[in-house]
């Protein structure tokens, strides 16, 4: 059932307006989801309850690598698209390509725009391209205590 939500692109878009026709509102979330903890799960249940449809976007491996550098990611994208889509709260998973979700934003159009709290409402890179479509950006989950980062040196021993 999991790998039945990771979508392409242009099946996300055709699954978004569908539901958008519906009624329903769209809820968008990124990020890397590299060694998923419980800091990304509370992340995304609280971006679900922003609106009806939460669609997540995951950055591929390339796109990971360039922002959290050599040995990164960890689990491969293919997995993690799965693995976050095994949630409860995600409807839908896509892994995008570039260094930011703006490019996807702007098809996708959704309601809310969800950011996890290492973002302050003025800090969202995207917020200016959301706003532009009459979208609006929160900032959704707990305080940021949780890092893949810091588990990795945690496993590595550092």
């Amino acid at each position: 059932m999991s790998r039945e939500k990771v979508l392409d692109r242009s099946g996300l878009l055709k699954e978004a307006a569908a539901r958008r026709a519906g009624g329903q509102a769209i809820v968008f979330a990124n990020g890397a989801f590299d060694l998923l903890h419980a800091g990304h799960v509370r992340y995304l249940e609280a971006a679900r309850r922003q609106g009806d449809w939460l669609a997540v976007g995951v950055n591929s491996d390339a796109s990971v690598a360039r922002a959290k550098g050599r040995g990164r990611p960890i689990v491969p994208e293919a997995e993690r698209a799965e693995i976050v889509a095994a949630l409860a709260c995600v409807n839908a998973v896509v892994i995008f390509e570039e260094d930011s979700p703006v490019g996807l934003l702007g098809e996708l159009k959704p309601d809310v725009h969800a950011k996890g709290t290492d973002y302050t409402a003025e800090t969202v890179p995207e917020r200016t391209a959301v706003a532009a479509y009459g979208g609006r950006t929160v900032i959704v989950g707990d305080p940021k205590g949780h890092a893949t980062t810091d588990l990795i040196a945690r496993i590595r021993g550092r």
